[in-house]
């Protein structure tokens, strides 16, 4: 019956529709894409890849409706200097570690690029400034995706165990977790608190794609070929509406809460992308560089909130 592929089609689209209701969470969503997609096989990739996409971008920027633009400057002005270093820092020591497995140039650069900023927006936003080939973008995003979702089960859990506030656990997530969608989804799992902080932190460091895009332009002679996300742009002028409109703040609210719930159904596309192609196609040595790189940011974070060193 299952192997019937109208069959497998419903079950799908009864999935997606399933994450809409409101007790749905972040990890289950994701979870049930993964599992429906590794045991059935995805029957819309096409579809899934795209409407991913468009709808992690419109719920972000309706997540900003929820967010204080004042917050979102202090956080940029105070972690202006570290978010450099850091950023820095991750794409040398990621270069390093692909260099030392003989990973393809391209490739570990996009894996580097990817962790140190927001995962795939900073991929493609990177691509073509150094002319990746196909073949480059699809091993970095497959093992930006992995981790990914992996991350978005294991860091609640990881957050509860060292005792970690909303603010700290915001920040660790921010930092420590790759895409902006698995940040939200994580963050949105341990609490409210986690999810302002989260969101804010993580699309106040994607900003810095640009200026790391037109480095990496100049170097290589691509400048011209550099881009940026336009959706942050579209969630700090939802975060100016929310801030300075306040006499439509319950319609402030019912939108950020729809693009937390449409960001949950936007999880469960995102968990049928990981297929068993996708899956295939990472190879060992990127997966390497990209879980080595993964587990040091991580635990430099962690030791940095533990330390009291970040805040």
């Amino acid at each position: 019956m299952m192997k019937n592929p109208n069959v497998i089609k419903a079950v799908f689209v009864a999935a997606f529709l399933f994450s809409a209701l409101p007790f749905m969470s972040s990890a289950y969503a994701l979870i049930l894409g993964i599992a429906l997609s590794l045991m059935l096989g995805n029957p819309f990739p096409e579809v899934t890849s795209q409407y991913s996409k468009k709808l992690l971008k419109l719920s972000v920027i309706g997540l900003g409706f929820g967010v204080n633009f004042v917050e979102v400057i202090e956080t940029g002005k105070s972690s202006i200097g570290l978010t450099f270093i850091s950023i820095s820092l991750t794409i040398l020591i990621g270069i390093s570690i692909g260099r030392l497995l003989k990973v393809n140039r391209k490739t570990s650069s996009l894996i580097a690029f990817g962790t140190a900023i927001c995962g795939g927006s900073a991929i493609a936003a990177m691509a073509p400034v150094i002319q990746a080939e196909d073949n480059d973008i699809a091993v970095s995003l497959a093992t930006v995706f992995t981790l990914n979702a992996i991350a978005l089960l294991l860091f609640p859990p990881i957050g509860h165990f060292l005792g970690f506030d909303q603010h700290q656990f915001g920040v660790f997530s921010a930092l420590a977790i790759h895409d902006t969608s698995s940040v939200v989804g994580a963050a949105a799992t341990y609490g409210a608190g986690a999810l302002a902080v989260g969101t804010t932190v993580k699309l106040t460091r994607a900003l810095w794609i640009a200026p790391f895009s037109l480095a990496a332009g100049f170097k290589s002679g691509n400048a011209g070929k550099a881009s940026f996300p336009l959706f942050i742009l579209g969630f700090i002028a939802a975060a100016v509406i929310n801030t300075y409109v306040t006499q439509m703040d319950p319609v402030w609210h019912l939108l950020a809460k729809s693009s937390k719930q449409l960001l949950i159904m936007t999880l469960f596309l995102i968990g049928a992308g990981l297929t068993k192609k996708v899956l295939a196609e990472v190879g060992l040595k990127p997966m390497i560089q990209g879980v080595a790189l993964w587990l040091i940011v991580s635990t430099a974070t962690i030791l940095a909130l533990t330390s009291g060193l970040l805040h």
